[in-house]
């Protein structure tokens, strides 16, 4: 088994038994792989504007819920002051999801010197974020160095997001919560990425390739700009690691969702929980509100 470069996703079928990557270097995979252990029950909080709202929202996410899976995660909706949140400081490996925090630190830096990105750079941004290259990846991570990519996560307020020790960046420890805050600095202005910065990141994040669009655009409505970036990964224990970032702007759509998850028997079956939930997202914040509001 080799590197893979340029990955495109096969159909789902065949899914299950690919090799997944960490650090541009294989990370050993096992067919049939489940859960290590029985996932420990678990109940999405959601709080809104619209009680009605958080209400309906937290029983459909908690009935769209795979519970066979360990599943964390973190929405907010600008629009109706509504977020939702599951198990969302609890730890995951990575896998692909990192690769926005790659791209971000690469701006945040080149800001820091008053720079344009390369052209060399930007091929590898593009290929990282569009088609989850990890050969671009490995490179960008060499370049920037711990020291670097930890400075942006301070600045982001990412604190609880942890790089790993031997320096894979697929392994980085992250939690739904963080991933968030990394989407609302992308989505709103802020002082650590600056307005070039995020439009950078969200036209990279809306031109993924087709075959990698599945999880947190399910459903989605078809007015809303969708940016996405998703993460895979097998390893010995805990299963499939399969993960979403998400965020629907355009018109009158601002929200973002995270959803991390691990102990999926197949990569199949992460996809389906993680799009059982997405549906139910998009479902409720898109729904017409009835009767007057008081």
């Amino acid at each position: 088994m080799g590197r893979h470069r340029r990955i495109t996703q096969p159909p789902r079928s065949a899914l299950a038994t690919r090799a997944a990557l960490a650090a541009g270097v294989l990370v050993p995979t096992f067919a049939s792989v489940g859960s290590a252990h029985a996932a420990t029950p678990q109940a999405a909080i959601c709080t809104s504007d619209r009680p009605e709202l958080a209400d309906k929202l937290s029983e459909d996410i908690n009935s769209a819920l795979d519970g066979s899976a360990t599943t964390a995660i973190s929405l907010h909706d600008h629009a109706t002051n509504t977020t939702c949140t599951l198990d969302a400081d609890r730890h995951f490996d990575s896998a692909s999801t990192v690769k926005v925090t790659v791209l971000s630190t690469l701006l945040w830096d080149a800001q820091k010197d008053d720079r344009a990105l390369t052209q060399e750079e930007k091929d590898r941004a593009t290929a990282m974020i569009t088609e989850s290259d990890n050969d671009a990846t490995t490179a960008l991570w060499k370049q920037l160095g711990p020291d670097k990519i930890n400075g942006f996560l301070q600045a982001a307020g990412m604190t609880n997001t942890v790089l790993d020790s031997e320096g894979h960046w697929g392994l980085t420890q992250i939690t739904a919560n963080d991933e968030e805050k990394l989407l609302q600095l992308v989505t709103h202005t802020n002082p650590v990425l600056s307005d070039d910065s995020r439009a950078y990141i969200l036209k990279l994040t809306s031109e993924v390739i087709p075959s990698q669009r599945w999880g947190t655009p399910a459903g989605a409505p078809g007015d809303a700009q969708v940016h996405v970036k998703n993460g895979w990964l097998e390893r010995a224990t805990n299963g499939w690691r399969v993960h979403s970032l998400g965020a629907f702007t355009g018109g009158d759509h601002d929200y973002t969702i995270t959803v991390l998850s691990q102990d999926n028997a197949t990569m199949d079956d992460g996809i389906a929980n993680i799009e059982g939930i997405a549906r139910a997202v998009h479902e409720n914040l898109n729904a017409p509100v009835s009767g007057a509001q008081s």
